[in-house]
Protein backbone atom coordinates (compact mmCIF):
# COMPACT_ATOMS: atom_id res chain seq x y z
CA UNK A 1 0.00 0.00 0.00
CA UNK A 2 0.94 3.41 -0.74
CA UNK A 3 3.87 2.88 -3.85
CA UNK A 4 3.53 4.29 -6.91
CA UNK A 5 1.73 2.34 -9.75
CA UNK A 6 3.50 1.68 -12.60
CA UNK A 7 1.80 -0.19 -16.01
CA UNK A 8 -1.51 -0.04 -14.76
CA UNK A 9 -3.16 -1.62 -17.81
CA UNK A 10 -6.94 -2.34 -16.01
CA UNK A 11 -8.42 -2.53 -19.39
CA UNK A 12 -7.24 -5.23 -19.96
CA UNK A 13 -9.49 -8.37 -18.68
CA UNK A 14 -7.22 -10.39 -16.47
CA UNK A 15 -4.90 -7.68 -14.98
CA UNK A 16 -8.37 -5.80 -13.82
CA UNK A 17 -9.33 -8.99 -12.20
CA UNK A 18 -6.20 -10.54 -10.34
CA UNK A 19 -4.77 -7.00 -9.17
CA UNK A 20 -6.36 -3.98 -10.52
CA UNK A 21 -9.40 -3.97 -8.78
CA UNK A 22 -8.37 -4.66 -5.25
CA UNK A 23 -6.09 -1.58 -5.70
CA UNK A 24 -9.06 0.67 -7.16
CA UNK A 25 -11.39 -0.02 -4.48
CA UNK A 26 -9.07 0.80 -1.43
CA UNK A 27 -8.18 3.99 -3.53
CA UNK A 28 -12.20 4.56 -3.97
CA UNK A 29 -12.94 3.96 -0.34
CA UNK A 30 -10.43 6.21 1.19
CA UNK A 31 -11.73 9.03 -1.26
CA UNK A 32 -15.41 9.15 -0.73
CA UNK A 33 -15.23 9.58 2.91
CA UNK A 34 -12.27 12.29 2.46
CA UNK A 35 -14.39 13.95 -0.02
CA UNK A 36 -17.87 13.92 2.01
CA UNK A 37 -15.39 15.83 4.93
CA UNK A 38 -14.50 18.42 2.05
CA UNK A 39 -18.10 18.89 1.32
CA UNK A 40 -19.16 19.05 4.76
CA UNK A 41 -16.79 21.96 5.56
CA UNK A 42 -17.08 24.11 2.03
CA UNK A 43 -21.38 24.30 3.17
CA UNK A 44 -21.34 24.26 6.63
CA UNK A 45 -21.64 27.96 6.43
CA UNK A 46 -25.44 27.81 5.62
CA UNK A 47 -26.21 25.93 9.07
CA UNK A 48 -23.65 27.76 11.16
CA UNK A 49 -25.04 31.07 10.25
CA UNK A 50 -29.36 29.76 10.99
CA UNK A 51 -27.44 29.22 14.39
CA UNK A 52 -25.49 32.07 15.26
CA UNK A 53 -28.46 33.89 14.34
CA UNK A 54 -30.53 31.46 16.61
CA UNK A 55 -27.44 32.82 19.18
CA UNK A 56 -27.94 36.64 18.43
CA UNK A 57 -24.67 37.13 17.34
CA UNK A 58 -23.83 41.15 16.39
CA UNK A 59 -24.33 40.73 12.66
CA UNK A 60 -27.39 41.55 10.90
CA UNK A 61 -28.71 38.45 8.25
CA UNK A 62 -27.03 40.30 5.42
CA UNK A 63 -23.69 40.64 6.71
CA UNK A 64 -24.32 36.38 7.83
CA UNK A 65 -25.16 35.45 3.82
CA UNK A 66 -21.77 36.85 2.83
CA UNK A 67 -20.34 33.86 4.29
CA UNK A 68 -22.21 31.43 2.33
CA UNK A 69 -21.51 33.40 -0.85
CA UNK A 70 -17.84 34.00 -0.42
CA UNK A 71 -17.59 29.82 0.32
CA UNK A 72 -19.42 29.24 -2.74
CA UNK A 73 -17.73 31.21 -5.01
CA UNK A 74 -13.73 29.84 -3.64
CA UNK A 75 -15.16 26.42 -3.83
CA UNK A 76 -16.47 26.25 -7.48
CA UNK A 77 -12.96 28.38 -8.44
CA UNK A 78 -10.50 26.49 -6.65
CA UNK A 79 -12.37 23.60 -8.34
CA UNK A 80 -10.31 24.83 -11.59
CA UNK A 81 -6.75 24.16 -10.75
CA UNK A 82 -7.96 21.10 -8.42
CA UNK A 83 -8.92 19.89 -12.13
CA UNK A 84 -5.57 19.16 -12.88
CA UNK A 85 -3.32 18.58 -9.56
CA UNK A 86 -3.56 14.67 -10.35
CA UNK A 87 -1.07 14.62 -13.11
CA UNK A 88 1.22 17.22 -12.02
CA UNK A 89 1.25 15.73 -8.74
CA UNK A 90 -0.46 12.27 -8.52
CA UNK A 91 -3.45 11.34 -7.03
CA UNK A 92 -2.14 10.11 -3.33
CA UNK A 93 -0.06 13.22 -2.95
CA UNK A 94 -2.90 15.38 -3.96
CA UNK A 95 -5.59 13.59 -1.68
CA UNK A 96 -3.43 13.55 1.18
CA UNK A 97 -2.54 17.39 1.42
CA UNK A 98 -6.15 18.37 0.24
CA UNK A 99 -7.65 16.51 2.89
CA UNK A 100 -5.23 17.80 5.53
CA UNK A 101 -5.47 21.33 4.27
CA UNK A 102 -9.04 21.45 5.26
CA UNK A 103 -7.94 21.35 8.96
CA UNK A 104 -7.02 24.91 8.74
CA UNK A 105 -10.15 26.59 8.28
CA UNK A 106 -12.13 23.19 10.92
CA UNK A 107 -9.99 24.69 13.62
CA UNK A 108 -10.06 28.23 12.76
CA UNK A 109 -14.16 27.93 12.81
CA UNK A 110 -14.28 26.54 15.91
CA UNK A 111 -12.07 29.12 17.69
CA UNK A 112 -13.75 31.99 16.04
CA UNK A 113 -17.49 30.79 17.21
CA UNK A 114 -15.55 30.15 20.88
CA UNK A 115 -15.43 33.90 20.71
CA UNK A 116 -18.62 36.24 20.78
CA UNK A 117 -16.60 39.21 19.73
CA UNK A 118 -15.00 37.91 16.73
CA UNK A 119 -15.19 40.42 13.94
CA UNK A 120 -16.83 39.85 10.63
CA UNK A 121 -13.80 39.69 8.68
CA UNK A 122 -12.41 36.99 10.63
CA UNK A 123 -15.63 34.24 9.49
CA UNK A 124 -15.39 35.63 6.38
CA UNK A 125 -11.76 35.08 6.04
CA UNK A 126 -12.30 31.28 6.86
CA UNK A 127 -15.47 30.98 4.81
CA UNK A 128 -12.52 31.73 1.85
CA UNK A 129 -10.56 29.01 3.51
CA UNK A 130 -13.40 26.67 3.33
CA UNK A 131 -13.45 26.74 -0.19
CA UNK A 132 -10.96 24.19 -0.03
CA UNK A 133 -13.28 21.55 0.45
CA UNK A 134 -15.19 22.47 -2.50
CA UNK A 135 -12.08 22.52 -5.06
CA UNK A 136 -11.07 18.80 -3.55
CA UNK A 137 -14.28 17.45 -5.31
CA UNK A 138 -12.16 18.21 -9.12
CA UNK A 139 -9.49 16.34 -8.15
CA UNK A 140 -10.95 13.36 -6.35
CA UNK A 141 -13.60 12.77 -9.33
CA UNK A 142 -9.94 12.96 -11.76
CA UNK A 143 -8.52 10.61 -9.07
CA UNK A 144 -10.99 7.94 -9.48
CA UNK A 145 -11.66 8.08 -12.95
CA UNK A 146 -7.91 6.53 -13.46
CA UNK A 147 -8.69 3.61 -11.33
CA UNK A 148 -11.42 2.18 -13.02
CA UNK A 149 -12.34 0.86 -16.37
CA UNK A 150 -14.97 2.40 -18.76
CA UNK A 151 -17.38 -0.35 -18.46
CA UNK A 152 -17.16 0.64 -14.55
CA UNK A 153 -17.04 4.02 -14.74
CA UNK A 154 -20.02 4.93 -14.22
CA UNK A 155 -21.28 3.64 -10.88
CA UNK A 156 -17.19 4.15 -9.57
CA UNK A 157 -17.46 7.71 -10.19
CA UNK A 158 -21.52 7.69 -9.04
CA UNK A 159 -20.25 5.89 -5.70
CA UNK A 160 -17.19 8.59 -5.09
CA UNK A 161 -19.15 11.82 -6.26
CA UNK A 162 -22.79 10.17 -4.57
CA UNK A 163 -21.43 9.18 -1.16
CA UNK A 164 -19.26 11.83 -1.35
CA UNK A 165 -21.76 14.87 -1.80
CA UNK A 166 -23.41 12.69 1.48
CA UNK A 167 -21.06 15.09 2.97
CA UNK A 168 -23.88 17.98 2.65
CA UNK A 169 -26.74 15.48 4.63
CA UNK A 170 -23.87 14.29 6.84
CA UNK A 171 -23.20 18.18 7.91
CA UNK A 172 -26.77 19.38 8.34
CA UNK A 173 -27.49 16.05 10.28
CA UNK A 174 -24.40 16.60 12.72
CA UNK A 175 -23.40 20.13 13.56
CA UNK A 176 -27.24 20.52 14.99
CA UNK A 177 -26.69 17.47 17.30
CA UNK A 178 -23.36 18.04 18.46
CA UNK A 179 -23.94 22.12 19.50
CA UNK A 180 -26.25 20.20 22.04
CA UNK A 181 -23.42 19.04 24.22
CA UNK A 182 -19.93 19.56 25.81
CA UNK A 183 -17.72 17.48 22.99
CA UNK A 184 -14.82 19.43 23.05
CA UNK A 185 -15.44 21.39 26.47
CA UNK A 186 -15.02 25.38 26.25
CA UNK A 187 -18.26 27.98 27.56
CA UNK A 188 -21.43 27.20 25.97
CA UNK A 189 -24.10 30.08 24.42
CA UNK A 190 -27.56 30.53 25.18
CA UNK A 191 -29.93 30.20 22.39
CA UNK A 192 -32.03 33.53 21.99
CA UNK A 193 -34.44 32.02 19.31
CA UNK A 194 -36.04 28.54 19.00
CA UNK A 195 -33.54 25.89 16.79
CA UNK A 196 -34.36 22.70 15.75
CA UNK A 197 -32.29 19.17 15.02
CA UNK A 198 -33.26 16.12 12.60
CA UNK A 199 -34.98 15.19 15.83
CA UNK A 200 -37.18 17.81 16.93
CA UNK A 201 -37.11 21.36 18.54
CA UNK A 202 -34.62 22.89 20.57
CA UNK A 203 -36.75 25.75 22.98
CA UNK A 204 -34.79 29.34 23.52
CA UNK A 205 -33.17 29.71 26.87
CA UNK A 206 -31.41 26.10 25.97
CA UNK A 207 -27.47 26.38 26.13
CA UNK A 208 -25.66 25.47 22.97
CA UNK A 209 -21.95 25.04 21.76
CA UNK A 210 -21.49 26.41 18.41
CA UNK A 211 -17.81 26.27 18.15
CA UNK A 212 -18.15 22.22 18.02
CA UNK A 213 -19.20 23.01 14.28
CA UNK A 214 -15.83 23.61 13.16
CA UNK A 215 -14.21 21.00 16.00
CA UNK A 216 -15.75 18.44 15.63
CA UNK A 217 -14.84 17.83 11.63
CA UNK A 218 -11.04 16.94 13.02
CA UNK A 219 -12.49 13.65 14.49
CA UNK A 220 -12.41 12.34 10.69
CA UNK A 221 -9.55 14.48 9.03
CA UNK A 222 -6.89 13.58 10.86
CA UNK A 223 -7.10 9.78 10.60
CA UNK A 224 -8.61 10.49 6.59
CA UNK A 225 -5.07 12.41 6.26
CA UNK A 226 -3.14 9.20 7.64
CA UNK A 227 -5.30 6.58 5.63
CA UNK A 228 -4.87 8.83 2.48
CA UNK A 229 -0.87 8.89 3.12
CA UNK A 230 -0.35 5.03 3.41
CA UNK A 231 -3.49 3.50 1.67
CA UNK A 232 -4.05 5.41 -1.49
CA UNK A 233 -1.31 5.26 -4.45
CA UNK A 234 0.02 7.79 -7.19
CA UNK A 235 0.21 6.03 -11.09
CA UNK A 236 3.21 6.58 -12.47
CA UNK A 237 1.82 6.06 -16.29
CA UNK A 238 2.33 8.51 -19.51
CA UNK A 239 -1.75 8.66 -19.93
CA UNK A 240 -2.06 9.79 -16.09
CA UNK A 241 1.40 11.22 -13.75
CA UNK A 242 4.43 10.20 -15.65
CA UNK A 243 6.35 13.22 -13.87
CA UNK A 244 4.95 13.00 -10.37
CA UNK A 245 7.81 14.92 -8.43
CA UNK A 246 8.65 14.12 -4.54
CA UNK A 247 5.81 14.53 -1.93
CA UNK A 248 7.65 18.15 -0.98
CA UNK A 249 7.61 18.92 -4.80
CA UNK A 250 3.82 17.47 -5.28
CA UNK A 251 2.85 19.84 -2.19
CA UNK A 252 4.43 22.93 -3.70
CA UNK A 253 3.09 22.85 -6.86
CA UNK A 254 -0.45 22.07 -5.25
CA UNK A 255 0.27 25.00 -2.81
CA UNK A 256 1.07 27.26 -5.81
CA UNK A 257 -1.72 27.03 -8.21
CA UNK A 258 -4.16 26.72 -5.42
CA UNK A 259 -3.00 30.29 -4.37
CA UNK A 260 -3.95 31.26 -8.25
CA UNK A 261 -7.51 30.07 -7.35
CA UNK A 262 -7.69 32.21 -4.29
CA UNK A 263 -6.24 34.90 -5.79
CA UNK A 264 -8.80 35.33 -8.50
CA UNK A 265 -11.62 34.02 -6.49
CA UNK A 266 -10.54 37.15 -4.25
CA UNK A 267 -10.94 38.98 -7.35
CA UNK A 268 -13.85 38.51 -8.36
CA UNK A 269 -15.63 38.68 -4.47
CA UNK A 270 -14.20 42.25 -4.94
CA UNK A 271 -15.98 42.83 -7.82
CA UNK A 272 -19.14 41.40 -7.33
CA UNK A 273 -20.18 41.94 -3.55
CA UNK A 274 -21.38 45.17 -2.31
CA UNK A 275 -19.26 46.78 0.71
CA UNK A 276 -20.31 45.41 4.19
CA UNK A 277 -19.64 46.88 7.30
CA UNK A 278 -17.46 45.39 9.54
CA UNK A 279 -15.92 42.99 7.00
CA UNK A 280 -13.34 42.96 4.26
CA UNK A 281 -12.72 45.54 1.87
CA UNK A 282 -14.95 44.93 -1.46
CA UNK A 283 -15.58 47.33 -3.97
CA UNK A 284 -18.93 48.76 -3.51
CA UNK A 285 -19.05 47.91 -7.46
CA UNK A 286 -21.25 44.98 -7.29
CA UNK A 287 -21.15 44.10 -10.77
CA UNK A 288 -23.62 41.18 -12.23
CA UNK A 289 -22.69 38.02 -11.50
CA UNK A 290 -23.11 37.04 -14.95
CA UNK A 291 -20.07 39.15 -15.58
CA UNK A 292 -17.93 38.53 -12.60
CA UNK A 293 -18.16 34.63 -13.06
CA UNK A 294 -16.41 34.70 -16.62
CA UNK A 295 -14.06 36.93 -15.74
CA UNK A 296 -12.89 34.78 -13.08
CA UNK A 297 -13.25 31.57 -14.83
CA UNK A 298 -10.47 32.60 -17.95
CA UNK A 299 -8.55 34.71 -15.56
CA UNK A 300 -7.81 31.73 -13.61
CA UNK A 301 -7.12 29.27 -16.61
CA UNK A 302 -4.56 32.05 -17.62
CA UNK A 303 -2.97 32.87 -14.73
CA UNK A 304 -2.58 28.84 -14.18
CA UNK A 305 -1.24 28.50 -17.86
CA UNK A 306 1.63 31.20 -16.99
CA UNK A 307 2.91 29.30 -13.70
CA UNK A 308 6.84 28.98 -14.87
CA UNK A 309 8.69 25.23 -15.48
CA UNK A 310 6.60 22.00 -15.48
CA UNK A 311 3.22 22.67 -14.26
CA UNK A 312 2.92 25.26 -16.83
CA UNK A 313 4.35 22.49 -19.52
CA UNK A 314 1.87 20.20 -18.05
CA UNK A 315 -1.10 22.05 -18.47
CA UNK A 316 -0.36 22.50 -21.66
CA UNK A 317 -1.43 19.01 -22.86
CA UNK A 318 -4.29 19.15 -20.25
CA UNK A 319 -5.84 22.21 -21.59
CA UNK A 320 -6.12 20.29 -24.70
CA UNK A 321 -9.61 19.46 -23.46
CA UNK A 322 -10.71 22.87 -24.50
CA UNK A 323 -10.46 22.05 -27.95
CA UNK A 324 -12.51 19.42 -27.89
CA UNK A 325 -16.68 20.30 -28.33
CA UNK A 326 -18.00 17.23 -25.85
CA UNK A 327 -16.08 19.33 -23.24
CA UNK A 328 -18.25 21.95 -24.20
CA UNK A 329 -21.17 20.01 -24.37
CA UNK A 330 -20.60 18.05 -20.89
CA UNK A 331 -19.97 21.47 -19.28
CA UNK A 332 -23.38 22.23 -20.02
CA UNK A 333 -24.92 19.15 -19.56
CA UNK A 334 -22.85 18.74 -15.69
CA UNK A 335 -23.93 21.89 -14.80
CA UNK A 336 -27.73 21.19 -14.54
CA UNK A 337 -27.27 17.57 -13.02
CA UNK A 338 -24.74 19.03 -10.64
CA UNK A 339 -24.86 22.55 -10.35
CA UNK A 340 -28.26 22.37 -9.60
CA UNK A 341 -27.57 19.31 -6.67
CA UNK A 342 -25.10 21.77 -5.05
CA UNK A 343 -26.97 24.94 -5.94
CA UNK A 344 -30.12 23.71 -4.18
CA UNK A 345 -28.62 21.93 -1.30
CA UNK A 346 -27.38 25.58 -0.19
CA UNK A 347 -30.25 26.98 -0.72
CA UNK A 348 -33.45 24.70 0.62
CA UNK A 349 -32.98 25.53 4.14
CA UNK A 350 -33.19 29.04 3.35
CA UNK A 351 -35.99 28.98 1.02
CA UNK A 352 -38.20 26.74 3.65
CA UNK A 353 -37.20 29.17 6.39
CA UNK A 354 -38.19 32.27 4.11
CA UNK A 355 -41.25 30.70 2.09
CA UNK A 356 -42.88 28.99 4.81
CA UNK A 357 -41.05 30.37 8.11
CA UNK A 358 -43.00 33.42 7.88
CA UNK A 359 -46.88 34.88 7.19
CA UNK A 360 -47.13 36.64 3.61
CA UNK A 361 -49.73 39.28 4.86
CA UNK A 362 -51.11 42.30 3.48
CA UNK A 363 -50.56 45.16 4.97
CA UNK A 364 -52.23 48.55 3.30
CA UNK A 365 -52.30 47.10 0.07
CA UNK A 366 -48.28 46.07 0.41
CA UNK A 367 -47.49 42.63 0.58
CA UNK A 368 -45.44 41.99 3.81
CA UNK A 369 -42.88 39.09 4.78
CA UNK A 370 -41.81 39.57 8.50
CA UNK A 371 -44.51 38.04 10.76
CA UNK A 372 -43.53 34.72 11.98
CA UNK A 373 -45.16 31.82 11.48
CA UNK A 374 -45.88 29.45 14.83
CA UNK A 375 -46.91 26.90 12.66
CA UNK A 376 -44.61 27.18 9.61
CA UNK A 377 -42.14 23.55 9.11
CA UNK A 378 -38.33 23.68 10.96
CA UNK A 379 -35.60 24.79 8.17
CA UNK A 380 -33.25 22.01 9.91
CA UNK A 381 -35.73 19.34 10.77
CA UNK A 382 -36.19 19.00 6.47
CA UNK A 383 -33.14 21.00 5.02
CA UNK A 384 -31.24 17.34 5.08
CA UNK A 385 -33.63 15.20 3.23
CA UNK A 386 -33.05 16.56 -0.55
CA UNK A 387 -28.93 16.75 -0.28
CA UNK A 388 -29.70 12.92 1.02
CA UNK A 389 -31.99 11.89 -1.70
CA UNK A 390 -29.64 13.90 -4.65
CA UNK A 391 -26.39 12.37 -3.10
CA UNK A 392 -27.67 8.69 -1.91
CA UNK A 393 -29.32 8.40 -5.38
CA UNK A 394 -26.38 9.27 -8.11
CA UNK A 395 -24.43 5.98 -7.76
CA UNK A 396 -27.96 4.16 -8.79
CA UNK A 397 -28.20 6.56 -11.61
CA UNK A 398 -24.04 5.45 -13.12
CA UNK A 399 -25.33 1.97 -12.61
CA UNK A 400 -28.60 2.24 -14.54
CA UNK A 401 -26.16 4.27 -17.37
CA UNK A 402 -23.77 1.40 -17.67
CA UNK A 403 -26.48 -0.27 -18.75
CA UNK A 404 -28.91 1.84 -20.46
CA UNK A 405 -26.49 4.71 -21.85
CA UNK A 406 -25.69 7.71 -20.01
CA UNK A 407 -27.51 9.89 -22.40
CA UNK A 408 -30.72 8.50 -22.49
CA UNK A 409 -31.14 8.41 -18.70
CA UNK A 410 -30.12 12.05 -18.81
CA UNK A 411 -32.47 12.69 -21.69
CA UNK A 412 -35.58 11.17 -18.82
CA UNK A 413 -34.22 13.00 -16.03
CA UNK A 414 -33.68 16.17 -17.83
CA UNK A 415 -37.83 15.97 -18.54
CA UNK A 416 -38.03 15.13 -14.97
CA UNK A 417 -36.44 17.91 -14.15
CA UNK A 418 -38.24 20.53 -16.38
CA UNK A 419 -41.71 19.65 -14.64
CA UNK A 420 -40.43 19.07 -11.68
CA UNK A 421 -39.22 22.78 -11.37
CA UNK A 422 -42.51 24.52 -12.66
CA UNK A 423 -44.54 22.30 -10.14
CA UNK A 424 -41.79 24.00 -7.47
CA UNK A 425 -42.38 26.80 -9.12
CA UNK A 426 -46.31 26.90 -8.84
CA UNK A 427 -46.55 25.96 -4.79
CA UNK A 428 -43.99 28.12 -3.82
CA UNK A 429 -45.77 31.13 -5.58
CA UNK A 430 -48.64 30.47 -3.99
CA UNK A 431 -46.77 30.00 -0.71
CA UNK A 432 -45.58 33.62 -1.21
CA UNK A 433 -48.83 35.14 -1.11
CA UNK A 434 -50.64 33.83 1.45
CA UNK A 435 -51.18 33.65 5.35
CA UNK A 436 -50.73 30.13 6.01
CA UNK A 437 -47.89 28.64 3.83
CA UNK A 438 -47.28 25.74 5.53
CA UNK A 439 -51.00 25.09 3.50
CA UNK A 440 -48.57 24.34 0.75
CA UNK A 441 -45.50 22.71 2.18
CA UNK A 442 -46.04 18.80 1.60
CA UNK A 443 -46.38 19.21 -2.32
CA UNK A 444 -43.87 21.63 -2.74
CA UNK A 445 -41.43 19.38 -0.59
CA UNK A 446 -42.26 16.55 -2.39
CA UNK A 447 -42.09 18.27 -5.68
CA UNK A 448 -38.21 19.39 -4.56
CA UNK A 449 -36.88 15.62 -3.41
CA UNK A 450 -37.94 14.84 -7.21
CA UNK A 451 -35.91 17.42 -8.04
CA UNK A 452 -33.07 16.44 -5.47
CA UNK A 453 -33.35 12.54 -6.64
CA UNK A 454 -33.67 13.78 -10.86
CA UNK A 455 -30.32 15.45 -10.52
CA UNK A 456 -28.52 12.77 -8.57
CA UNK A 457 -29.56 10.01 -11.40
CA UNK A 458 -28.47 12.73 -13.80
CA UNK A 459 -25.37 13.10 -12.13
CA UNK A 460 -24.53 9.28 -11.99
CA UNK A 461 -25.34 9.29 -15.92
CA UNK A 462 -23.28 12.30 -17.27
CA UNK A 463 -20.36 10.59 -15.34
CA UNK A 464 -21.55 7.85 -17.98
CA UNK A 465 -21.13 9.98 -20.64
CA UNK A 466 -17.86 11.96 -19.91
CA UNK A 467 -16.32 8.42 -19.12
CA UNK A 468 -17.19 6.80 -23.18
CA UNK A 469 -16.71 10.07 -24.95
CA UNK A 470 -13.34 11.10 -23.70
CA UNK A 471 -10.27 8.62 -23.96
CA UNK A 472 -8.05 8.01 -20.96
CA UNK A 473 -6.12 10.96 -21.22
CA UNK A 474 -8.75 13.57 -21.23
CA UNK A 475 -11.60 12.01 -19.59
CA UNK A 476 -10.12 12.98 -15.73
CA UNK A 477 -9.14 16.73 -16.44
CA UNK A 478 -13.58 16.64 -18.50
CA UNK A 479 -14.70 15.78 -15.26
CA UNK A 480 -12.59 18.12 -12.95
CA UNK A 481 -13.30 21.00 -15.56
CA UNK A 482 -16.69 20.13 -16.13
CA UNK A 483 -17.16 19.81 -11.83
CA UNK A 484 -15.78 23.19 -12.06
CA UNK A 485 -18.13 24.86 -13.76
CA UNK A 486 -20.98 22.97 -12.50
CA UNK A 487 -19.72 23.74 -8.57
CA UNK A 488 -20.63 27.80 -9.45
CA UNK A 489 -24.28 26.75 -9.01
CA UNK A 490 -23.28 26.46 -5.15
CA UNK A 491 -23.27 30.53 -5.71
CA UNK A 492 -25.50 31.51 -8.68
CA UNK A 493 -28.89 29.20 -7.24
CA UNK A 494 -28.83 30.52 -3.73
CA UNK A 495 -28.16 34.35 -5.28
CA UNK A 496 -31.11 34.04 -7.71
CA UNK A 497 -33.47 32.77 -4.95
CA UNK A 498 -32.34 35.44 -2.44
CA UNK A 499 -32.82 38.17 -5.41
CA UNK A 500 -36.01 37.03 -6.33
CA UNK A 501 -37.23 36.45 -2.85
CA UNK A 502 -36.73 39.70 -2.44
CA UNK A 503 -38.48 41.10 -5.36
CA UNK A 504 -41.45 38.70 -4.32
CA UNK A 505 -42.06 36.27 -6.99
CA UNK A 506 -39.67 33.20 -6.24
CA UNK A 507 -41.25 30.86 -8.81
CA UNK A 508 -39.55 33.12 -11.24
CA UNK A 509 -36.17 31.17 -9.95
CA UNK A 510 -37.49 28.17 -11.22
CA UNK A 511 -38.66 29.38 -14.49
CA UNK A 512 -35.55 30.36 -15.38
CA UNK A 513 -34.45 26.87 -14.14
CA UNK A 514 -36.18 25.23 -16.37
CA UNK A 515 -35.80 26.80 -19.24
CA UNK A 516 -32.19 26.11 -18.77
CA UNK A 517 -33.09 22.25 -18.13
CA UNK A 518 -35.22 22.67 -21.76
CA UNK A 519 -31.28 24.06 -23.48
CA UNK A 520 -29.88 21.33 -21.95
CA UNK A 521 -32.29 18.66 -23.43
CA UNK A 522 -31.70 19.83 -26.66
CA UNK A 523 -27.90 19.79 -26.51
CA UNK A 524 -27.58 16.02 -25.42
CA UNK A 525 -30.12 15.12 -27.95
CA UNK A 526 -27.91 16.99 -30.48
CA UNK A 527 -25.03 15.43 -29.58
CA UNK A 528 -25.76 11.95 -28.69
CA UNK A 529 -28.94 11.10 -29.79
CA UNK A 530 -30.01 11.93 -32.92
CA UNK A 531 -29.31 9.93 -35.90
CA UNK A 532 -26.04 10.49 -36.86
CA UNK A 533 -25.09 11.89 -33.38
CA UNK A 534 -21.05 12.32 -32.83
CA UNK A 535 -21.23 9.41 -30.21
CA UNK A 536 -24.44 7.41 -30.12
CA UNK A 537 -25.89 6.74 -26.71
CA UNK A 538 -22.48 7.26 -24.99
Amino acid sequence: MGQDLRDWNIEDEAYWSSTGKAIATRNLWISIPSLLVGFAVWLYWGIITVQMINLGFGFEKSQLFTLGAIAGLTGATLRIPSTFFIRIAGGRNTIFFTTALLMIPAVGAGMALSNPDTPLWQFQILAFLSGIGGGNFSSSMSNISFFYPKKVQGYALGMNAGLGNFGVTTMQIVIPLVMTFGLFGGASRTLVNTSGTLIGKIPAGTETYIHNAGFVWLLLLVPLAVFGWLGMNNIRDEHVSPDIPNPVGAFASITGMLLVGFITAGFGLWLLLPTVDGGLPTSGIGLSKWIVLPIVIALTVILLKMIPGSVGQNLSRQYKIFGNKHTWAMTVIYTMTFGSFIGYAAAFGLTIKVVFGFQHLMVDGVMTHGTANPDGPSALMYAWMGPFIGALIRPIGGMISDKMGGAKVTMIVSVIMVLSALGVAYYIQQAYVSATPQDFFFPFMILFLILFAATGIGNGSTFRTIAVVFDKEQAGPALGWTAAVAAYGAFIIPKVFGEQLKAGHPEYALYGFAIFYAVCIVINWWFYLRPGAYVKNP
